[in-house]
């Protein structure tokens, strides 16, 4: 149990730290003349340092354990909010961004680990997917509870209370994680970071898996996570505090999507086909509001949640993924998935920054701009779910 609220603790704040920037974008972007594009830049720099991590930290994982890979990583996130705190231009935004992604890196890959190899494999789906929910707590303080303390503190005081928090969850990790005895860990090879990975690569079954593990919940996060609030912002005209309770309803939905997902591979015998109906709806939320972005506050409120509970598919993909993994390598394997899952985020962040320029450049109005960018999204996502179609199910049961 303590393992579990350690993890728990330390992942609601990598949850917070991938999507806070939705609620402090606006305020932050006037105070320090930041353009559309510097803010997906800050915000990519998150995930990108988060999703390169994963690959040393995946070697970490398997070698020394989550214990310390977590505890020690996580000072990183520290520097970063402190950074963040004293910020004064785009660089200091990007380089304190980055500091957090990597101080999170390890987190909820530590956790999986430790489900992985402690419980059997017909479980990994419920209790990932619960992490998931659990840890989506976070996006939920992200939102009403951060504009509170926008509108008490500034975001800059904000930020160093955050700052605390983590520096707290770092030492909580280093005295209440424990990890599974060393011959509990199946057959321990000697191969390294880069041969583990080229194992994992060579798995035929999980390539019909990356396009989608690539975008499914980059597409979630970068809405959430960055274009939500200046969206609701630009269009509807809601305050901070507006934002965070709108926003508040999607968060919400995530947490209850997370943990809906959990057992449905058991009920059902698959998991394809549970990401396929998942997925399938969240692109029709996409076009909704592609279609019509300017529409009553209500129903864009209704889309986003139903994006936010949909689209949650990230611990039944992990399962899939899981399920061709040996256990030898499941860091490594992990990882490779998360990389994919957090690095399209930090792909697409930037892009559809520059994209927004371009389209405000272009004489676009707001409903114009946020509604192309919700159809592209709707678009890749489809794609992705195309090639996924062609995957080989794992089956439960």
């Amino acid at each position: 149990m303590p393992t579990l609220l350690a993890i728990v603790f330390a992942y609601l704040l990598s949850q917070f730290f991938r999507s806070f920037l939705a609620i402090l974008a606006p305020e932050m972007a006037r105070e320090l003349a930041l353009t559309a594009s510097d803010l997906g830049q800050i915000s990519a720099a998150w995930f990108v340092t988060f999703a390169l991590a994963q690959f040393p930290i995946g070697w970490l994982l398997d070698r020394v354990g989550a214990r310390w890979t977590i505890s020690i990583t996580m000072s990183l996130a520290v520097v970063g909010a402190l950074w963040l705190a004293a910020a004064r231009s785009a660089f200091d935004g990007i380089m304190a961004m980055g500091l957090i992604g990597l101080g999170c890196a390890p987190i909820y890959i530590g956790g999986i680990v430790l489900i992985g190899r402690t419980l059997p494999r017909e479980k990994f789906a419920t209790f990932s997917s619960a992490l998931v929910g659990v840890g989506t707590l976070g996006n939920l303080s992200s939102a009403t509870p951060l504009a509170y303390g926008m509108a008490t503190f500034g975001w800059r005081g904000t930020m160093v209370g955050i700052a605390a928090l983590t520096a707290a969850a770092a030492i909580v990790a280093a005295l209440a994680l424990r990890d599974p005895p060393r011959e509990a860990v199946a057959a321990r090879h000697d191969d390294g970071l880069i041969a583990g990975l080229v194992t994992c690569l060579k798995m035929r079954d999980l390539w019909a898996l990356f396009p989608l593990t690539l975008v499914s919940y980059s597409v979630l996060v970068v809405v959430r996570g960055l274009w939500v609030g200046p969206y609701l912002a630009d269009v509807h005209g809601l305050d901070p505090v507006g934002r965070g309770q709108a926003v508040t309803v999607m968060v919400v939905a995530m947490i209850v999507g997370a943990f809906a997902y959990g057992p449905l591979d058991r009920i059902f015998g698959t998991r394809k086909w549970v990401v396929v109906v998942g997925t399938a709806i969240s692109v029709a939320a996409l076009m909704a509001l592609w279609a019509w972005p300017a529409a009553d506050l209500w129903f864009v409120v209704a889309m986003l949640a139903v994006l936010g509970g949909f689209n949650m598919t990230y611990g039944v993909l992990m399962a899939h993924g899981r399920a061709f993994l040996p256990d030898h390598l499941l860091g490594r394997g992990a990882t490779l998935l998360n990389f994919l899952f957090i690095g399209g985020a930090g792909l697409i962040q930037p892009i559809s920054g520059w994209m927004v320029n371009g389209l405000r450049a272009s004489g676009m109005d707001g409903p114009q701009v946020y509604g192309s960018l919700f159809g592209i999204y709707g678009l890749m996502l489809a794609l992705a779910l195309a090639v996924y179609l062609t995957s080989r199910d794992a089956r439960v049961g």
